[in-house]
């Protein structure tokens, strides 16, 4: 009986034992719910860049814009432009037909002609070629917007390097809103600056003067027309240093019906000099609280600007 009594007594204790360790009723959810074990797979991210789209898209975009690009030969070098209009109206830089008697435009498709040139703007650098050629040669390549563009979006140069026709290059956008002297000097000898300059790393060199710079859609964003570079060939022609710098296409939507319509574009004078960069020393004895805009170097006397009562700084360090 003792035995029997001891093993009751022991079942007993077993049993509070498991109550106090299981206090929640049976078919009640625990307080706090068990968390799964997370997989090691994570979810497709749709904004991976599929490297086989993206080359199929260059190649589409070659093919369909390759043959309004043309290159220019003249006699004393050679560059590039591309076709702006079906009426033959071709655009390249000032620098690369100024000074030449004799112009040929060759087409992708091998086809040439002379070219005669209708308009020049020394400030810009842009010229407009005119050429007799059947309207199966002519493919005007369409003009986009350099105003939507940003920093760090695709761009694509198609042009004539060293000769080589037709070639492609691609690159980003690497600033907006750069300065270049222009080939206009002022009556003291001086040179006026071309504004709404494109900075791009897609490889420019001698000979893609003048051809089109492109977006990702294949629309005309720009006109390369220089590179900065302390490279150069055994012949002294420069050789590309990832800069490069286009004229914007917006500027050419203005300058170039003018050309086609009368040979030249006007632009507006405010007769000023000025310096786009100080030093902080600068800045401090100038008293300024920072340094945006331009600082004002000297005034052309009569002009707009004198007339307007704009003075130059008299402060320097």
């Amino acid at each position: 009986m003792k035995i029997k009594r001891s093993i009751l007594a022991f079942t007993v204790l077993i049993l509070a034992m498991l109550a106090c360790q299981n206090p929640i009723p049976a078919g009640q959810e625990p307080a706090v719910p068990v968390q799964p074990i997370p997989t090691l797979s994570a979810p497709a991210d749709t904004n991976v860049v599929n490297p086989s789209s993206q080359q199929e898209s260059l190649v589409a975009l070659y093919d369909n814009v390759s043959a309004g690009t043309v290159a220019i030969l003249t006699d004393q070098g050679s560059g590039s432009g591309f076709v702006y209009d079906s009426d033959g109206h071709i655009i390249t830089n000032f620098h690369v037909i100024d000074g030449a008697d004799v112009i040929e435009v060759r087409f992708t498709s091998g086809y040439m002609a002379y070219g005669t040139v209708i308009g020049t703007d020394t400030d810009s650098d842009i010229a407009i070629v005119k050429v007799d050629a059947p309207a199966g040669e002519l493919h005007p390549l369409p003009l986009g917007d350099s105003d939507l563009l940003k920093v760090g979006q695709t761009v694509i140069a198609i042009g004539n390097p060293f000769g080589l026709d037709t070639t492609m290059t691609v690159g980003i956008i690497s600033a907006l809103g750069r300065t270049l002297d222009s080939a206009h000097e002022t009556p003291d000898g001086s040179l006026f600056t071309a504004g709404d300059i494109i900075q791009t790393d897609a490889a420019i060199n001698p000979g893609n003067s003048g051809g089109p710079l492109l977006n990702i859609n294949g629309e005309v964003v720009g006109v390369n027309r220089a590179i900065r570079t302390t490279n150069f060939t055994d012949t002294g022609e420069p050789i590309n240093s990832g800069i490069g710098f286009a004229i914007s296409i917006n500027m050419v939507k203005r300058v170039a019906p003018a050309l086609i319509a009368t040979g030249n574009y006007d632009y507006p004078f405010l007769g000023i000099s000025s310096m786009d960069s100080l030093s902080l020393e600068m800045v401090e004895v100038l008293g300024l609280k920072s340094f945006t805009g331009a600082y004002v170097t000297s005034v052309v006397s009569g002009g707009p600007a004198d007339k307007a009562g704009i003075v130059a700084g008299s402060k320097s360090t």
